[in-house]
């Protein structure tokens, strides 16, 4: 490969300037061809294995074994590697020891006799498992991976040469010492950790991290901990992180939700977030009477918890209320969002107990508007407004959701395009005619990616700006995130909440979904979208979450011919009925990509005591006869762009534009 330089190109555009600076780091025509050999080989080496998920909803169980698991991939290494070798028992013990060493450590029942001889015959399977899923990594990016006590040692172990004079020896040493100096244990636990590092190059969450399940937070610190992750936002999510930057309306959702699948402990116990006056003004303000919608789903109501649930029945009913007195004044803020219909406590006849939706009557199950002025029904109480600043300033100050939501800030974004394919959550609003739907914002009509752009400038604004107008503008478009009729992120016309808390006719409940979702089939709108982000429509995806795959109704997550994959499939328990499933996960490695779907998750208790994995199933999406390679990726277009510019530095060198930074040492010589 060359890249010749006539000296008219260096003198007249900046490429002399930039050569100069990169001199300092590649100091002689060696130094800069070394690191070209080193590129070009980074650059053959097989692409990284990638592994997408969404709308995890809180199941922290489930998510933290398919990131063990890394979605089967480590479980098919070790067929790989022991095919018939080992019994299917010996590998699905291997497997289990692999996603949790220290409770299996625990549990062995072994003589000490007998111990090290498992000791070793463990080692020496992980180390095999551990060469295997590093192979495609350069040794300098295995070792920087390598814990600290044990960076030699693993060096030495997955990097031996095979035709070492007394190899089995040396090896069988090595492995000796460890058992011998009794650090057996912490090895193993830091080649299994290896090992899962190395299954999975990047992780991609496709969003909703957030509600209905009961660990986003741990959810959250396992993501911190992770190596190589973006997250694209869902609308889940959002509402979180806007509640964390002080949207009252959020916070109002947020503890609502939470009530719902009563989770109120995420808040108190781990969030830090105080409920007791919000609690003790639901207890003394609604009775028991009318409940029933409130009700948390999910439990079974029994005499002792009878109490306890109706106290968290009125918290949610509380919180609902004040909510829909503080979304209104965000509509009232914003003609442009066209949700005046939304405000809805104006159509109530508080003496019949009925209210107008869409021009029709309908009566209420409940006519219990306690805190409501019908003169002025969106006034928020003396005792409310006391109560939303005081979840204001417990959400605003919360350090642990601070940490999480600066995470969500930090790796992830409203999209990403990566190794040609686009990454969404939601949808890309559309117009039943195929065109992008325009989203008003300050004035000027976006659509499509600049749209999303927009949006996500705004979504930062609301956290990050100091400024009380800016930081109001960019809280406001957070909460239209959540709800919006344009919202890529919710994709409905409307969010029926009311209407199912409080009328009984079901098609009061009904929330058109956008155009996208009903013809996102048509081939022809994703290659217009896949286009509008720069993609090449005949080798690139569309990858969505969001909307659950209903599996038991015969619907495909795979549509448009393949251009689209749709990876919700029920990792919330609350939608596993509709789905049938329990989640689908999408893995891209070098041969191809796979569309694993999972069975229910029983318990992790379960995953270690009786080895039993997650029962997956894999579709084989698209495979290549010629492995992909880090060159037809995006690190691998960046890396070329690196050997280009060092390709020019040497042709510098070697014209005379730089000269070379050669350091010699000079040697005092004296007679003897």
């Amino acid at each position: 490969m060359t890249n010749e330089l006539t000296g008219s190109e260096v003198k007249t555009i900046r490429d002399l300037d930039y050569l100069t600076l990169l001199a300092k780091q590649y100091p002689t025509i060696d130094a800069a061809t070394t690191e070209i050999i080193n590129l070009q080989a980074i650059l053959d080496l097989p692409k990284g294995t990638e592994h997408f998920l969404s709308d995890i909803h809180g199941e922290f169980e489930s998510f933290r074994h398919v990131l063990k698991n890394a979605s089967g991939v480590i479980r098919n290494k070790i067929n790989d590697l022991y095919g018939n070798t080992l019994r299917e028992a010996e590998k699905r013990a291997l497997a289990t020891l692999i996603y949790y060493p220290n409770e299996k450590l625990d549990m062995l029942d072994i003589n000490e006799r007998e111990l090290s001889d498992w000791y070793k015959v463990h080692l020496f399977r992980l180390i095999e498992v551990c060469k295997r899923v590093s192979s495609k990594y350069t040794r300098s990016k295995v070792r920087k991976a390598f814990p600290k006590e044990f960076a030699y040692i693993l060096d030495e172990l997955l990097n031996e040469n095979e035709d070492r004079i007394n190899k089995y020896d040396y090896y069988n040493k090595i492995i000796d010492t460890i058992i011998d100096l009794d650090r057996s244990r912490a090895f193993i636990v830091a080649i299994c950790n290896l090992i899962q590092r190395f299954a999975v190059d990047r992780l991609h969450i496709i969003g909703d991290i957030y509600d209905r399940g009961p660990g986003a937070d741990i959810i959250m610190d396992m993501l911190k901990e992770y190596h190589s992750l973006d997250i694209q936002w869902g609308n889940h999510d959002m509402i979180w992180m806007g509640a964390c930057a002080g949207n009252e309306a959020l916070i109002a959702n947020v503890i609502r939700i939470t009530a719902r699948y009563n989770h109120l402990e995420l808040l108190e116990d781990r969030y830090g977030i105080n409920l007791l006056p919000l609690a003790t003004f639901a207890m003394d303000t609604y009775g028991n009477e009318e409940l029933k919608n409130f009700m948390p789903r999910g439990v079974e109501i029994t005499e002792k918890n009878q109490r306890e649930m109706e106290m968290v029945a009125k918290i949610h009913k509380a919180i609902f209320l004040i909510q829909m007195k503080l979304e209104a004044e965000i509509i009232y803020r914003h003609p442009e969002y066209g949700m005046n219909d939304r405000m809805l406590l104006d159509m109530i006849d508080y003496e019949k107990g009925t209210i107008l939706v869409d021009g029709m009557e309908y009566a209420l199950n409940s006519k219990e508007f306690p805190t409501i002025d019908p003169k002025n029904p969106f006034i928020l109480t003396e005792e409310e407004k006391e109560i939303v600043d005081r979840l204001k300033r417990s959400f605003m100050n919360s350090l642990r959701l601070n940490d999480h939501v600066k995470l969500l800030y930090s790796k992830g974004s409203m999209y990403k395009v990566f190794n040609g394919n686009l990454l969404l959550h939601g949808c890309i609003p559309m117009e039943a005619s195929g065109e992008f739907m325009p989203i008003m914002i300050d004035g000027e009509e976006y659509h499509g990616k600049r749209a999303l752009d927009e949006l996500e400038r705004l979504a930062r604004q609301g956290y990050f700006n100091n400024d009380p107008v800016l930081r109001e503008k960019g809280l406001d478009a957070m909460w239209y995130l959540w709800c919006g009729p344009a919202s890529p992120l919710f994709g409905k016309k409307k969010m029926a909440t009311f209407e199912r808390y409080y009328i009984e006719e079901k098609e009061t409940h009904a929330e058109e979904k956008n155009p996208y979702y009903k013809d996102r089939e048509n081939i022809k709108w994703i290659e217009k979208i896949l286009e509008d982000f720069g993609l090449d429509i005949e080798t690139s995806h569309l990858i969505n979450g969001h909307v659950p795959v209903k599996v038991m109704k015969g619907e495909s997550p795979i549509k448009a011919g393949g251009k689209l994959l749709v990876i919700d499939g029920g990792f919330a328990k609350a939608y596993q009925k509709e789905t049938g499933i329990a989640g689908y996960t999408l893995i891209y490695n070098s041969h191809g990509m796979n569309l694993v779907s999972h069975e229910p998750f029983e318990s992790t208790k379960k995953a270690i005591i009786e080895e039993k994995d997650i029962v997956s199933t894999v579709m084989v999406l698209e495979s290549v006869t010629s492995r992909r390679r880090v060159a037809d990726t995006d690190t691998g277009f960046e890396l070329k762009s690196q050997v280009e510019d060092l390709l020019q530095l040497v042709n510098a060198y070697r014209k005379g534009y730089i000269k070379e930074m050669i350091q010699t040492a000079y040697i005092n010589e004296t007679k003897p």
